[in-house]
């Protein structure tokens, strides 16, 4: 008893020393300013980790060009380039490499930042191959954008998101003064595509692994086999945002590249299978009303959010290798010309075809005389040819007009070889029909073998 109450006094006396006047000014305002500070950063931390809604790309290249048309790739310049500045200019800035509070403890929001890192290194890589001519300035914009996401010393990843965005701005003046261009045809994307349908397919099977029973992934076409070990509970929100920061990444780069490459995509019949990648990232970006990522199973009462995401992910992925096969069988895609269908719609005369060295296809022949021959008409005589006449068989015209009594034009030279087994009878027919008849055209082309030339 005595021990207890000796206990006691030793912490009265505590106490009391620390609320004489010398000591209580220092630790209670310092304990103030501490919770003050904790509900500050709890405050922020909740407005930070909200998801930038999606920008207008009309108005976003708007602002960044200057030209009243746009040249090639100066849409998807300028379409990059929002998307980076949007990791700066978000609120909190970019908070993957934060060291306090409370970008350092919050994970939903960096892991969002994570993804449209990669989706922009994606396309980064691609431009070089999409532009024509030296690429220098587009090389280095890659490279700075490959650096460490989680950087805090110099150069940091905000220093170098800050020199992607200075390159990629130079090489869009470039564009609209004519300095440089990007090639026609497509050339580029069935790459880039590849690159990001493999993206997608990596980021579907880490969804799909967060999944404790495989046998629920059947219908989404994904092998239980090839997927990751289980993601651990507590990174499976982080999974979920990187997809979500992924697929609205993509799908502001996809637009831009569309406005760019419009005309390729209508001529390989493309526009609406692009149009459906769209469309179903647009789904992947729906609001999650939940204040937690759930992980539930089946038709439980607790939805499966990586699931459904797994689900958008994986379409996606499809819909862009589809895209990237189709593009790659069609590149350079023929655009056809506005002055040739302006004539077509006109109905206007067109010119005879020019000359052609191609042979006639086996089984048919080349009947231009045998029309004339049947219309009454009287036709030329033939021009004088190189092509010799084939062994076992004559030309025959001179002794089909003595036949017929009437005068005949001795048939011109021809070095032509004559089909196996055939004879060239136009004069034959006209005999049969009691009509003077000329002797065949000129024809630079070796007949078929198995028919005759009528």
């Amino acid at each position: 008893m005595a021990l207890t109450r000796k206990a006691a006094d030793r912490r009265r006396s505590k106490v009391e020393a620390l609320e004489r006047p010398q000591y209580g000014w220092i630790w209670k305002p310092l304990l103030a300013v501490l919770v003050i500070y904790l509900l500050v950063a709890l405050g922020l931390g909740i407005w930070w980790s909200r998801t930038p809604p999606r920008f207008a790309l009309e108005s976003a290249v708007a602002e960044q060009r200057e030209a009243t048309t746009a040249a090639r790739g100066a849409v998807t310049m300028a379409g990059l380039r929002a998307v980076v500045e949007t990791l700066l200019d978000k609120p909190g800035g970019y908070l993957r490499n934060d060291l306090a509070p409370p970008g350092l403890w919050l994970d939903n929001m960096p892991a969002w930042e994570l993804g449209v890192v990669n989706q922009s290194r994606r396309l980064a890589g691609a431009l070089p191959a999409m532009a024509r001519g030296e690429a220098g300035d587009l090389e280095r914009v890659g490279e700075q954008l490959q650096g460490d996401s989680r950087d805090w010393f110099y150069p940091s990843t905000e220093h170098r998101l800050e020199e992607a965005s200075s390159g990629l701005a130079a090489y869009l003046e470039r564009l609209e003064g004519g300095e440089a261009s990007f090639a026609d045809g497509g050339r580029g994307l069935a790459p880039w595509l590849v690159d990001v349908a493999d993206g997608l397919d990596d980021l579907g099977g880490r969804l799909s692994a967060s999944v404790a029973r495989p046998a629920a992934l059947a219908d989404l076409d994904i092998e239980a086999e090839g997927l990751p070990r289980e993601t651990p509970w507590y990174r499976v929100d982080n999974v979920f945002f990187e997809a979500r920061g992924q697929a609205w990444a993509l799908l502001h780069l996809l637009e831009a590249v569309r406005h760019d490459q419009a005309d390729v995509l209508v001529a390989a019949g493309l526009a609406g299978r692009w149009e459906m990648l769209v469309a179903e990232l647009e789904r992947s970006q729906r609001r999650l009303w939940s204040p937690v990522v759930l992980n539930g199973s089946g038709f439980g009462i607790f939805a499966n959010h990586s699931l459904v995401m797994a689900n958008h992910v994986v379409r996606a992925r499809d819909l862009a290798r589809e895209l990237a096969r189709t593009l790659e069988q069609a590149v350079p895609v023929t655009v056809p010309g506005a002055a040739d269908e302006a004539a077509e719609d006109a109905g206007s005369p067109t010119q005879p075809p020019a000359e052609s060295d191609e042979p006639v296809a086996a089984g048919e022949a080349a009947s231009a005389d045998q029309a004339a021959e049947d219309a009454g008409s009287p036709t030329q005589p033939p021009a004088e040819s190189d092509e010799p006449v084939a062994e076992g068989e004559a030309a025959s015209a001179d002794q089909a007009a003595e036949d017929a009594g009437s005068p005949t034009q001795p048939p011109a030279e021809s070095d032509e070889p004559v089909a196996e087994g055939e004879a060239a009878s136009a004069d034959q027919v006209m005999e049969d029909a009691g009509s003077p008849t000329q002797p065949p055209a000129e024809s630079d082309e070796p007949v078929a073998e198995g028919e005759a030339a009528h």
